[in-house]
């Protein structure tokens, strides 16, 4: 697996190899509709089973799980599917300067969500303060 993730579903420890959308989608907690926009957006590859239906394998659905947290975390699907394949490299193929590229690009986004973050609580501290104030003139006013 590529990235941690907070243990494992116990659906997915017995998961058995190559397994159809619906129980991939139950393994990986993912919608079907979700494991078909990561295929479309080029995230996953699954395989395909002679009767075309989807076959998820174990390390795709690890995948799925990974793309989640990064999703989850606020990365966006672009930077998930320039960098997510080569990040399983082996080290001397050329995966130290993929890496670095995306780890600094996950700490530019950090640093964006600390700025906004700090433009939200500036926020909320306005609000209360009206609140306050609106609340006080409603006792003073006898209401």
């Amino acid at each position: 697996m590529l990235f941690p993730v907070a243990g494992t579903p116990p659906c997915l420890r017995m998961l058995r190899s190559g397994v159809k959308i619906s129980e991939a989608a139950r393994a990986s907690g993912a919608s079907a509709r979700s494991l078909r926009f990561y295929e479309d957006q080029g995230l996953i590859v699954p395989g395909r089973c002679g009767n075309g239906y989807r076959d998820y394998c174990r390390s795709t659905i690890d995948q799925v799980l990974a793309i989640r947290s990064l999703l989850g975390s606020g990365l966006s699907v672009r930077l998930i599917r320039e960098l997510l394949p080569r990040l399983g490299d082996r080290p001397g193929v050329g995966a130290d300067p993929i890496r670095a590229e995306f780890l600094d690009e996950v700490q530019r986004y950090r640093h964006r969500l600390s700025a906004r973050i700090a433009v939200l609580e500036t926020q909320r501290s306005a609000l209360d303060a009206f609140l306050d104030q609106g609340f006080n003139a409603r006792i003073d006013d006898g209401t």
